[in-house]
């Protein structure tokens, strides 16, 4: 596996997936993964694993779709858990990431909300 510029602060891990979803790069993006992380994707559906991560983000890549860097929302940090967020465009949920600081310093995914809805009433 190539060496992959680490996300060395966890609002990184942004950047870098757009980065690297653009190239189609989903080696790159599982990178952004802890072995063990868990991905809520597809919908309904959980992902576990780097390598499970990464079949899944070769059949998403496949299909060329292009993203758009999004402003964080504040990042949340407890030692050496963080909590992500994004909002999507639409303003019509979030994304969320919680991600764990490691022995060499980077801050790799362990759980991802890719999208989650807010109920309209």
């Amino acid at each position: 596996m190539p060496e992959y510029e680490k996300a060395m602060q966890p609002d990184d891990i942004t950047r870098l997936f757009v980065e690297r979803s653009n190239a189609g790069d989903a080696a790159g993006v599982a990178a952004l993964y802890e072995q063990d992380a868990v991905m809520a994707y597809p919908p309904g559906a959980t992902t576990v694993g780097r390598e499970a991560i990464r079949a899944l983000w070769e059949k998403v890549l496949a299909n060329g779709p292009h993203f758009e860097p999004e402003q964080p929302l504040p990042t949340l940090i407890s030692g050496e858990i963080a909590l992500t967020s994004t909002p999507p465009k639409d303003g019509s949920g979030a994304r969320a990431q919680v991600v764990r600081r490691q022995p060499d310093g980077s801050w790799p995914r362990l759980l991802d909300q890719p999208e989650f809805v807010t109920p309209t009433r």
